[in-house]
């Protein structure tokens, strides 16, 4: 061996040896935290350590890694998560997740009811002429698919999702008001069981909304059915949460004994003052069925208002058929006297939010796609109708006809007391019911319901701090691990080693919520820092630019991929 190569392998040794002795031993650590692990029990005081995107130990650590973050004073908890989030098109148009990464919100669940997958060429069509300010080509069929396309696109959140009863509907039968046949309801279910070996967490229904509205109990069953042999979940909007609110709990409970599925019910309410009474028994039968040993919870959002369309003050049938039938009767004279007439007429039949308002000045329209009609956002449907010299119900057809839409609406239906009563309730866990937004482009462009950037805060603020209604510990387990149980999610939901690094870093004394009806546009202020995966996505109050987000999968897809590899 010459001089010359000893001098070398010696200089690599020494390069070797001090590579070696400046190696961290995590990538992170959270130092001094109050540590909320998730489980509802007190907080503790320990650090954190994050290394290759997982909790790699919690204790009293040597502050020996890349990043080190004093938390002393702030609360440690698991990242939050979102059991009914409408980001589906939001994420595509601003994967930073704004609105929601500021709350804390580190998993975006979707799928009310309907799913962006999977689709047939028709759907897709129907997909990309119904678009509103946002505008995205779309590059995928199924579900799977669709979730993939996120992530490669780049999105700060983890995405998980639903398969949408109604979609499956659509792709098999159409929009119609008809029951599938056997043939077709075989089809359905074989659609249902494809999305929950991609990795959908169950299936959803939402029935008081065309083509969901036409499904029958014995077709949900079916579907429900499948979702429980992967394991997975049924959730619902129930067919009622109003005037019939009872016997739709009741209809969901039924799925949920026959299907022998566990079942979830979608942000949890008794609308129209004359129902609010109704609470005590629905959460009586919830009680109930889960002394029974059924697998009943729910979940909220934290306003007494709720946020949908003029669809939902109108009657399904002359909705059948999709979204251009509707607006064709709709331009129908004797069709649109019908209309007005039974949108102004008490009933069972159909949940009418209309009437369950009140009065139309509890009506506040807040998004248009016809830039003509903008300048309506902010108003209530009363005030429209005034200047237009119409009756509130012709105005509503009216607006429907000319925005060529369903106008995005808000509803004030519920009362306060109820939401705190729903907070108290141990299976209840929370949603937003929206996209998550940014207060800039696009998004300014319509007026959501607040709670797009207000919920979590909201909850934990004014709720826990202020009001006192259920401790800090049991509010971020209700956000964390109670969702996560209920999803049967992989190593997520709980401040534990060798779970997955999501973590919010907040101040207890200061998390606020600030968007208004009158000015929804405002994040929410308090947390900190925000990790994804390990990744930092939320520093100092502001976002780092990073999109860590992974699709997170449910148990039909870890037990198809454990039958095909044994050592998975």
């Amino acid at each position: 061996m010459n001089k010359a190569t000893i001098i070398l392998r010696a200089v690599i040794l020494i390069v070797s040896i001090a590579a070696v002795g400046l190696a961290k031993t995590y990538d992170v650590i959270i130092t001094s935290g109050d540590i909320y692990d998730g489980s509802g029990q007190a907080a503790y005081v320990a650090d954190i350590g994050i290394k290759d995107g997982y909790i790699e130990a919690i204790g009293q650590l040597d502050a020996d890694a890349d990043v080190v973050i004093n938390a002393k004073g702030l609360a440690v908890a698991p990242g939050f998560i979102n059991m009914l989030s409408w980001s589906n098109e939001s994420l595509i148009e601003d994967g930073r997740s704004l609105g929601e990464i500021r709350q804390g919100v580190t998993l975006e669940v979707l799928g009310e009811g309907s799913s962006m997958g999977p689709l047939n060429e028709a759907m897709k069509r129907d997909m990309q002429a119904s678009q509103g300010d946002i505008k995205y080509p779309v590059e995928w069929t199924t579900l799977g698919e669709y979730l993939e396309y996120l992530v490669e696109r780049g999105v700060s959140p983890n995405v998980a999702s639903f398969i949408g009863a109604a979609t499956v509907r659509v792709h098999t039968i159409g929009y119609g008001d008809q029951r599938p046949t056997a043939g077709q309801l075989k089809q359905m279910r074989e659609l249902v069981a494809q999305a929950m070996r991609e990795g959908a967490v169950g299936v959803s229904s939402a029935l008081i909304y065309a083509p969901g509205v036409y499904a029958q109990t014995d077709e949900l069953i079916a579907l429900a059915e499948v979702a429980s042999q992967y394991n997975g979940m049924y959730i619902s909007h129930i067919r009622s949460e109003g005037n019939s609110l009872l016997e739709a709990l009741d209809e969901m409970i039924e799925i949920a004994r026959k299907a022998n599925v566990s079942a979830e019910l979608y942000h949890m309410k008794a609308a129209g003052q004359s129902n609010w009474h109704k609470l005590d028994a629905m959460i009586e039968r919830i009680e109930k069925a889960r002394a029974e040993g059924l697998r009943i919870t729910a979940d909220m959002y934290t306003y007494t208002a709720a946020a949908t369309g003029l669809d939902a003050a109108m009657p399904p049938w002359v909705q059948a058929g999709g979204h251009r039938a509707w607006v064709m009767r709709l331009k129908n004279p004797q069709i649109r006297r019908r209309v007005v007439k039974e949108m102004s007429t008490p009933t069972d039949e159909w949940e009418n939010l209309y009437l369950l308002a009140g009065s139309p000045d509890k009506v506040l329209l807040v998004e248009f796609k016809n830039e003509k009609l903008r300048h309506l956002i902010g108003k209530t449907l009363a005030e429209v109708a005034n200047m237009r010299g119409t009756s509130p119900a012709e105005t509503a057809i009216d607006l429907v006809i000319e925005d060529d839409s369903r106008v995005g609406t808000v509803y004030f239906l519920m009362s306060e007391e109820n939401v705190k009563k729903q907070i108290t309730q141990p299976w209840v866990s929370f949603c937003s019911d929206a996209a998550s937004r940014a207060t800039e482009g696009v998004f300014l462009k319509s007026n959501p319901h607040p709670r797009a950037y207000g919920n979590f805060a909201r909850l934990l603020g004014k709720y826990v701090r202020e009001e006192k209604v259920i401790p800090l510990a049991e509010a971020i387990r209700r956000l964390t691990s109670l969702p996560a149980d209920n999803l049967k999610l992989d190593r997520r939901g709980r401040l534990q080693k060798g779970y997955y690094a999501d973590i919010v870093v907040f101040d207890p004394e200061t998390i606020t919520d600030h968007a208004t009806f009158e000015k929804p546009h405002q994040y929410s202020t308090g947390v900190i820092h925000v990790f994804v995966n390990g990744t930092q996505v939320l520093k100092n109050g502001e976002h780092t630019g990073d999109k860590p987000g992974q699709v997170v999968r449910g148990p039909g897809w870890r037990l198809r991929a454990k039958a095909l590899n044994p050592n998975f």
